[in-house]
């Protein structure tokens, strides 16, 4: 354990650039237990407290300019990318795309306090042709906001979380067990959730070449393309004579779909 301390000390702030920057790239490693664990190194003395803080926002400030170059060059396609790889993929766009088109470049302020949007958001930035001076801006602050919260949460209660670790450690192979049991459970509810929302849905989907053969021999039917807007925006091509409404208007637009013949949604 002394070993292992030391280690953390020595390279500390190289550490905790890297791991912050991995998962801000999208892989599922939380970066929130090192930042409190260098808040209390901080607290203790063996880390420099601004130091630490410095590093996570570079990480993040590196990261994020990444996703944001992808985002202006790929569009969409980026956002299926990353939500495909969550744990909610039929929700992670929507519910994504709804915060930023409500709060703009405000979002990014918040954006690393929500599980799902911290990836997201710069490539919607992208997406939406942000100055690049404005994201690294509004990126910047949320950054610092975020860093800072946790490491001198870390750094307030350093006393308390070497206790902890002191427990942690007693427990041993115990507590990964109860960690990585319940996280597994957890997939493994979401996952089980999923396929039997996607048995549900299978009943009254077809296929896109089977709308195409039903235009071709001629049936009547109404197309309903329900991409929102940032989807549209990033690839503007509609099925012929397809209707366009974003789902929250769906409701008060109903009348101008017509009810003769079958009725057809689409959305990405």
């Amino acid at each position: 354990m002394k070993s292992a301390l030391e280690f953390l000390v020595r390279h500390g702030y190289s550490i905790l650039f890297l791991w912050v920057l991995i998962e801000q790239v999208g892989l599922p490693i939380p970066s929130l237990p090192l930042l409190l664990a260098a808040g209390a190194l901080a607290g203790a003395g063996r880390l420099n407290l601004a130091g630490a803080i410095l590093m996570a926002v570079l990480a993040c400030l590196t990261a994020d300019s990444m996703w944001f170059e992808i985002g202006k060059r790929r569009g969409g396609k980026v956002l299926n990318l990353l939500c495909r790889i969550s744990l909610e993929p039929d929700s992670c766009v929507r519910r994504t795309e709804d915060i930023y088109v409500r709060h703009g470049a405000r979002s990014l302020l918040v954006a690393k306090f929500i599980p799902g949007f911290s990836t997201i958001a710069p490539p919607l930035a992208g997406i939406f042709r942000m100055r690049l001076w404005r994201f690294l801006v509004f990126d910047g602050a949320g950054a610092l906001l975020w860093a800072f919260s946790f490491t001198f949460l870390g750094y307030l209660f350093s006393g308390e979380l070497e206790r902890i670790a002191a427990y942690a450690v007693r427990l041993g192979v115990s507590l990964f067990v109860l960690i990585f049991g319940s996280l597994a459970g957890y997939i493994a509810w979401k996952f089980i959730q999923r396929q039997r929302f996607l048995r549900e849905l299978r009943i009254a989907r077809i296929t896109p070449e089977e709308l195409k053969q039903m235009l071709d021999q001629g049936h009547e039917v109404s197309i309903v393309d329900l991409r929102h807007s940032i989807d549209f925006e990033a690839d503007p091509d509609v099925i012929p004579g397809a209707l366009h409404l974003v789902p929250e208007d769906l409701a008060k637009n109903s009348d101008s779909i017509p009810r003769d013949r079958d009725v057809i949604l689409y959305c990405s």
